[in-house]
C-alpha cells in the first residue's frame, strides 16, 4: 500500500499536471488527494469517455495527463481510446481500478464479467498495462516504464489498480457553487434556413485570429474546413463522435491565453450532452463553442436528429455557459467571432443540409494533424 501523495508528487515532477476522472470506491483515496492537491488540475468528468477526451486535449496542449476511473467505465471509453488516442497518436496515462477481480475481493455482481475481462479488454485495444504500484519504491520505475512506452509509441498506457493499493485519504475540499449566470435572449425569427454549413465555416475560418485553435467535429465539418483551407491550427476529428468539445476543454484549461474554437454538430452534442455540464462548470473564458445545427446526421445518410424539438441555447444556459447566442446569418457569426472572448461562449447556428460537390478527404493523416497542432501550440 502506498500514499497517494507519493505517487502524485513523483508523477508531477515527471510532468503529469492534469487529471480527469470518474470516482470509484477503490480509487477514493487517490482521487481525493488529487482533488485537494493545489498544484494539480483535476476535472471531474461526467463519464469515462469524456475523461479520456479531456486528457487528450491536455496532451495536445503540451501537458502530460491522466484519466482515471473504474473498470466498468472502460466500455464508455472504448470509442475515444480506439478512434481518437490510437488513431491520432495521443498518449495518456490511464489508471483503471479492477473491480470484480477474479479470485480477488468479493464484489457486486455487476462487476463480475468486466472484472474477468479487464486485462484482455485493454490488450484488445492494444493498450499495454501494468499493476498500479503498491510499494513506494515501485512508483518511479512504474512511471518511467509507462513514459518510455508512451514516448516511443505515442499511445496510451494503463495502470490497473487493485483494491487497497492506496492508503485512505479524506476529501477536504468541495466544489464551489457556480449557478448559471447567462440570460438567453430570444433567437431571431427563423422563417427559412438559407445558409449551408460551408457558408458558416467559411466565415468562422476567415474571422478567426492566426493564434486561434479550430477543432472540427466528426463528419463533414472537418472535411469542409479542410477543403476551404488547410491550416496547422486546425484539428479534423474522425470517430469519437461527441468528444470534440471535451478535447477543446482540455486544451483551453492548459492554454488559458489562447482561444479555442470548437465547431460542433447537433448529432455529436446529443451523443455526449453531459460534456456541456462539465464545460459549463469549468467555464474557461477562452473557449468558444459553436454548434452548427442542420437537424440531421448528414454524413450517415441524413437521418433526423431531435434537435428540432429541443432548445440547445437553453441547455447551454442551464449548464453554466456565460454567454449564449443563437443566430441565423454569417454576418452575425462574424460579429461573435471577431469580438474578444472574455466569457465561455455558446453560439448556435441553424444550417441547411447539403455538402459541396466533390468534397475531398484530408490528405494529411490524423497523426500528422495532431503532431502539427502540438507544434503550433508549443510555438505559441
Amino acid at each position: 500500500m502506498i500514499k497517494a501523495e507519493d505517487f502524485v508528487q513523483i508523477a508531477n515532477k515527471k510532468g503529469f499536471g492534469l487529471y480527469a476522472g470518474v470516482p470509484c470506491s477503490y480509487l477514493k483515496p487517490f482521487i481525493n488527494y488529487v482533488i485537494d492537491s493545489p498544484d494539480i488540475q483535476y476535472v471531474g468528468a461526467a463519464n469515462e469517455g469524456e475523461a479520456v477526451a479531456i486528457a487528450a486535449g491536455a496532451e495536445l496542449a503540451g501537458m502530460r495527463s491522466v484519466a482515471m476511473f473504474q473498470n466498468s467505465g472502460l466500455g464508455n471509453a472504448v470509442n475515444p481510446l480506439t478512434s481518437l488516442h490510437q488513431i491520432f497518436n495521443i498518449p495518456i496515462l490511464l489508471i483503471v481500478t479492477w473491480r470484480g477481480e477474479p479470485e480477488g475481493a468479493v464484489d457486486e455482481p455487476q462487476h463480475k464479467l468486466m472484472g474477468a475481462i479487464t486485462p484482455q479488454l485493454l490488450e484488445l485495444m492494444q493498450i499495454p498495462w501494468a499493476y498500479f504500484p503498491t510499494e513506494t519504491d515501485q512508483i518511479e520505475s512504474t512511471l518511467d516504464h509507462a513514459l518510455e512506452f508512451m514516448a516511443e509509441h505515442q499511445k496510451p498506457y494503463a495502470l490497473v489498480m487493485k483494491k487497497g493499493s492506496v492508503e485512505s485519504v479524506s476529501l477536504n475540499s468541495r466544489l464551489a457553487l457556480k449557478p448559471p449566470s447567462a440570460i438567453l435572449e430570444p433567437a431571431p425569427a427563423l422563417t427559412a434556413i438559407k445558409y449551408s454549413r460551408q457558408d458558416i465555416l467559411q466565415v468562422i475560418q476567415a474571422a478567426s485570429q492566426p493564434s486561434d485553435i479550430l477543432l472540427a467535429t466528426t463528419g463533414y465539418s472537418g472535411r469542409e474546413l479542410y477543403a476551404l483551407e488547410d491550416r496547422n491550427t486546425q484539428f479534423y476529428m474522425v470517430g469519437s463522435m461527441g468528444c470534440i468539445s471535451s478535447i477543446g476543454l482540455g486544451i483551453a484549461l492548459v492554454r488559458p491565453t489562447q482561444r479555442v474554437i470548437v465547431i460542433d454538430g447537433d448529432g455529436a452534442v446529443l451523443m455526449r450532452m453531459s460534456a456541456l455540464a462539465i464545460i459549463g462548470y469549468e467555464r474557461p473564458p477562452n473557449l468558444l463553442h459553436i454548434l452548427l445545427d442542420n437537424q440531421c446526421h448528414e454524413s450517415t445518410g441524413g437521418q433526423s436528429t431531435v434537435s428540432h424539438s429541443i432548445d440547445f441555447g437553453a441547455i447551454a444556459v442551464a449548464c453554466g455557459y456565460e454567454k449564449v447566442v443563437c443566430v441565423n446569418t454569417p454576418e452575425e457569426v462574424q460579429t461573435v467571432i471577431e469580438s474578444t472572448t472574455k466569457h465561455l461562449t455558446f453560439l448556435q447556428v441553424k444550417t441547411k443540409p447539403g455538402i459541396p460537390d466533390k468534397l475531398p478527404r484530408p490528405k494529411i493523416t490524423p497523426p500528422e494533424v495532431a503532431q502539427r497542432l502540438r507544434q503550433f501550440i508549443q510555438q505559441m
